[in-house]
């Protein structure tokens, strides 16, 4: 019975033999990640499996936080660290030192999921970015005081404009205090609004040496800059987060100051020129009128005005006479009209009737009489003759036939 051993006892001799196995307290293993979980207090839990077997995993946070991408289920990596056993579990599991993404580099990954990430809120939109004004008073550079990046900034601005100010902040363009730096040189030109116009740049490099331009938070001072920004990474071959970000990309800090800096001896035979199109044109305007104003002096209506009143008092006449036969046309007409009319009133007029001998009766209240049986024997009655008037009595009435 000597050899009975408790749990913990057996465990803890279990872990021992893991402890002391040196290709266990340094492995390496490949595999694919699967229930990948970060704690609320930064400790990352996966599975890392095969198609035969998984093993559990943790990573802490002491070595999470230096992770530049994030972990996704599905995702293939080589993990570096020790495999040992938790003595509350009794399970044997995967202590991860490093996660290293298996044939892609961490940083690769890492741009692509910040990029996505940043396309999908918009930050590289066409419509956020603002043009470059054509006559910047003053230029501002991010960049190393010590570098490349500067020198040729500087050269072409001299070059192009000697008189245009430029502004230096000097910041680090690589390593930890890289990214604080270049967000606080962003932020700063902001808000002294010194400049029209932020070139914010270094030579080329490594993706390494370039990650500071990758960094979320210096990508997001870009976006959210109020003066246009002017990216500056690398050679033509190098993209950077900043560069999409950036309201204009330049593949190198020389071309980016020619495309900041006005060439001002080329504006200034651009103006010449103009100014000898502006005066081309105006001689050519004025001679223009000039001819006009001597076809005008030399028009018939100042070298013979009295023919021009001549032709316009015939044309009066004519007009005259043509008014004249129109109205007397219209008075004929009218005349012929109302002698018509006339000789119709005439055929209806009932004084005539009266002057063949006709009359006409009306009794006192003034109703006309045309029956025997309208009136009675003693009423007064009007008639009226063609001329004068009879007032009569009736003393008889009686009835007639066709006049019998």
């Amino acid at each position: 019975m000597s050899n009975i051993y408790s749990v913990s006892d057996l465990t803890k001799y279990i872990k021992s033999l893991f402890d002391r196995d040196t290709k266990l307290v340094s492995v390496f293993i490949k595999g694919e990640l699967s229930n990948f979980k970060c704690h609320y207090s930064g400790h990352c839990y996966f599975t890392l499996k095969d198609a035969h077997s998984q093993i559990k995993a943790l990573m802490f946070k002491s070595r999470a936080q230096f992770l530049k991408f994030q972990p996704r289920d599905g995702l293939k990596v080589i993990v570096y660290g020790q495999v040992t056993v938790f003595e509350r579990d009794g399970q044997y599991q995967l202590y991860a030192e490093q996660l290293i993404p298996d044939g892609i580099g961490e940083l690769s990954i890492a741009f692509n999921q910040l990029k996505e990430k940043l396309a999908a809120e918009g930050l590289f939109d066409e419509s956020r970015k603002r043009p470059l004004q054509l006559l910047p008073k003053a230029v501002g550079i991010v960049t190393s005081p010590t570098g490349a990046a500067l020198r040729d900034i500087i050269t072409v601005a001299k070059r192009r404009h000697p008189g245009l100010p430029l502004i230096l902040y000097p910041v680090q363009v690589q390593g930890v205090e890289a990214p604080y730096q270049i967000v606080q040189a962003i932020q700063a030109f902001n808000n002294l609004k010194k400049v029209d116009v932020i070139i914010v740049g270094r030579g080329g490099g490594s993706i390494e040496e370039l990650w500071a331009f990758n960094d979320e938070q210096v990508v997001r001072a870009i976006a959210n800059s109020t003066i246009p920004v002017v990216s500056a990474v690398g050679h033509q071959t190098d993209y950077t987060l900043s560069d999409f970000a950036a309201d204009c990309r330049a593949a190198t800090p020389s071309q980016a100051a020619e495309i900041v800096v006005p060439d001002v001896f080329e504006l200034k035979r651009y103006i010449t020129t103009l100014q000898t199109m502006l005066e081309n044109n105006i001689r050519t305007y004025i001679k223009q009128r000039r001819q006009t104003v001597r076809q005008l002096r030399d028009s018939r209506v100042f070298t013979q005005p009295e023919k021009l009143l001549v032709d316009k008092r015939q044309m009066v006449d004519t007009y005259v006479e043509r008014l004249g036969q129109a109205v007397r046309k219209i008075i004929m007409t009218k005349q012929q009209t109302l002698k018509i009319n006339a000789e119709k009133l005439a055929v209806l007029n009932p004084l005539d009737i009266l002057a063949r001998g006709y009359s006409l009766v009306r009794t006192s209240d003034g109703r006309v009489v045309t029956n025997y049986q309208q009136v009675k024997p003693g009423q007064q009655l009007e008639v009226i003759l063609r001329q004068g008037r009879l007032n009569i009595e009736v003393v008889n009435t009686k009835e007639e036939k066709n006049g019998q």
